[in-house]
């Protein structure tokens, strides 16, 4: 059964800079494409960005691009989002599910929250 585990959410200031974590479990996780999403209050959600098997091939919305990284440890079966120079936009609940781009998961974990406030 796949088990993912987001963390490292938090209330941060605009500029600011916080790392996401996801905890993969109950697959061969180095054989799957991840893919990060989130969902602000009141919308949809929205795809921000995904990562080949390798971590070779990343992929990022438009308004993150420059600001937010995609990274994976296959050894710690971790995938990472790391997330700089914050806005007040970005405030979302954060997913991580597996697939590639517009083609994920349904997201069935309970998210991290990242509030950007001052």
């Amino acid at each position: 059964e796949v088990q993912l585990v987001e963390s490292g959410g938090g209330l941060v200031q605009p500029g600011g800079s916080l790392r996401l974590a996801c905890a993969a479990s109950g697959f061969t996780f180095s054989t799957y494409r991840m893919t990060w999403v989130r969902q602000a209050p009141g919308k949809g959600l929205e795809w921000v960005s995904s990562i080949s098997t390798g971590g070779a091939s990343t992929r990022y919305t438009d308004s993150v691009k420059g600001r937010f990284t995609i990274s994976r440890d296959n050894a710690k079966n971790t995938l990472y989002l790391q997330l700089n120079s914050l806005k007040t936009e970005d405030t979302a609940m954060y997913y991580c599910t597996t697939g590639y781009y517009s083609d994920y998961a349904t997201v069935r974990s309970q998210g991290t929250q990242v509030t950007v406030s001052s």
